[in-house]
């Protein structure tokens, strides 16, 4: 007789490996996500408060604002909502009553967006230089690190740019999915237009480094054409294509800070990234080809002349310039880990997100927000037309005050901007017309502002509070 039979050994079961770009990738968005959702920097920006306000308008209403609802001076007055969505977005978060959530919104998509940029350049390029290159191009991103609709399109710009990217790698027309990001970025963002930009300038990128120029050319000019005119599907239609356009080209946005060109005085992340950038390219270590070494320069020039468009940088040069860090520093064939990387990477964001929630955001007095000051504001004062500085208005709509003006500069216009920034220049002659016309009745202005001294000096008018923030004047027969 035969021994007894062996038993059959239980089938092993393969273990879950992630790759070295994934870990990357895992981590580079934690660091992404902890940043944001700690930074106590990302709710100084007035805009915050209307792009709620705004928000919850419209999901009360059940409609899309198309004029202005806020101020005084430009009431009824048309208004392009760009952002509608982004608005609406905000607003649903803030539903919870709560900061910490806002922050948690916009933490997400800086999580997500410096796991995109981390993934794209680690498949690439060695973990050391990938690690120098990401650190410093997401570091660009810190000076827009703000609770505004830009940074909730910024995972949308990476996706399209490393969709784009590597379609010019692999020699071949962009997916066509990816015209699918272009209608939730356009009513997210004006930042589309960039977008849209960079595939014409990849375009001709494709079309002068092949030798099949006509089907390259009908290949990525549909893909264009496409995109485009997906970038339609918004309820303005295709007022939104020309928007950003009107937008920047404004004359009055040379008083706006955001809009500046960027300040080389100091020590800042993006100087340390052009110098690094210079230092490296200088060596001859790699070698960028022409067309895309000018796309690059073009980026940098757009940052250096508006710092607003520093993260467009910070997001997009790495992807840019992942192939070229790759003939010098390419990524090494190393052994993949289990996914212990990836169950830690899920603990780390769970521990983030419950103490993000566990910790309250207190709001007090800050750059944007003079609670303080308002508070020492008789109720029947703040009923009445106010004269007040560019920084406040969207602290004022918070409170349910109408302001004179909030930082929705292609509301205003340019005659109206410019004659703000004459009566806060101080012009004298312009603050006594505008007081007058718009029979203005107190004013709110930051300490250090210019315009303070004039309206202590200014006869019927009576400083009414001050402190290390803001002054308040009211006219003299509104004194309680």
């Amino acid at each position: 007789m035969g021994g007894a039979a062996k038993a059959n050994p239980m089938p092993r079961t393969r273990a879950l490996v992630l790759s070295p770009a994934l870990i990357f990738a895992l981590f580079a968005g934690l660091a992404g996500f902890g940043l944001a959702a700690f930074s106590p920097g990302l709710l100084n920006d007035a805009d915050t408060y209307w792009h709620i306000r705004a928000g919850e308008w419209m999901l009360a209403h059940r409609a899309v604002l198309r004029a202005d609802v806020f101020s005084y001076t430009a009431a009824g007055s048309p208004w392009h909502t760009q952002e509608w969505l982004a608005e609406i977005v905000m607003a649903l978060a803030w539903a919870a009553q709560s900061w910490a959530v806002i922050h948690l919104l916009f933490a997400l998509c800086a999580g997500i967006t410096a796991a995109v940029v981390g993934f794209y350049v680690r498949r690439r390029v060695d973990l050391v230089p990938a690690l120098l290159t990401v650190v410093l191009g997401l570091a660009c991103t810190t000076i827009s690190l703000l609770a505004r609709p830009h940074m909730l399109a910024m995972p949308l710009l990476a996706v399209w740019t490393a969709g784009l990217v590597s379609a010019r790698e692999e020699k071949r027309a962009p997916a066509w999915w990816l015209i699918l990001l272009m209608p939730l970025w356009v009513n997210l963002h004006g930042s589309f237009a960039f977008g849209l930009a960079l595939a014409g300038a990849l375009a001709v990128e494709a079309v002068a480094e092949t030798t099949d120029r006509k089907r390259t050319t009908m290949k990525w000019g549909l893909f264009l054409l496409a995109a485009t005119a997906a970038a339609t599907i918004t309820p303005f239609g295709w007022h939104s294509l020309v928007f950003p356009f009107k937008l920047s080209g404004m004359q009055s946005l040379a008083h706006i800070g955001e809009w500046q060109a960027t300040d080389f005085s100091h020590i800042s992340p993006f100087a340390l990234a052009l110098l690094t950038g210079l230092f490296v390219l200088g060596s001859g270590k790699i070698k960028v080809p022409p067309l895309r070494l000018l796309i690059v320069v073009g980026l940098v020039w757009m940052a250096m002349a508006h710092c607003r468009h520093q993260m467009l940088l910070g997001v997009t040069a790495p992807i840019l310039l992942a192939s070229s860090l790759a003939q010098a520093w390419a990524a090494k064939d190393q052994p993949s880990s289990t996914s212990l990387m990836g169950v830690l990477a899920a603990i780390l964001l769970v521990g983030m997100i419950s103490l993000r929630l566990a910790v309250p955001v207190v709001r007090g007095d800050d750059s944007s927000s003079p609670d303080s000051a308002l508070a020492h504001v008789p109720r029947f004062v703040r009923e009445m037309p106010v004269l007040n500085d560019y920084s406040f208005g969207g602290y004022l709509i918070w409170r349910g005050i109408k302001p004179f003006i909030d930082s929705r500069a292609d509301l205003y216009g340019d005659i109206f901007l410019e004659n703000y920034a004459d009566i806060t220049s101080p012009d004298k002659d312009a603050l006594a017309a505008s007081l007058a016309f718009h029979h203005v009745r107190w004013t709110i202005f930051q300490r250090q502002a210019p315009v303070v001294k004039l309206l202590d000096a200014t006869p019927g008018w009576h400083r009414l509070y001050s402190d290390k923030l803001a002054v308040v004047h009211v006219r003299q027969d509104m004194h309680p």
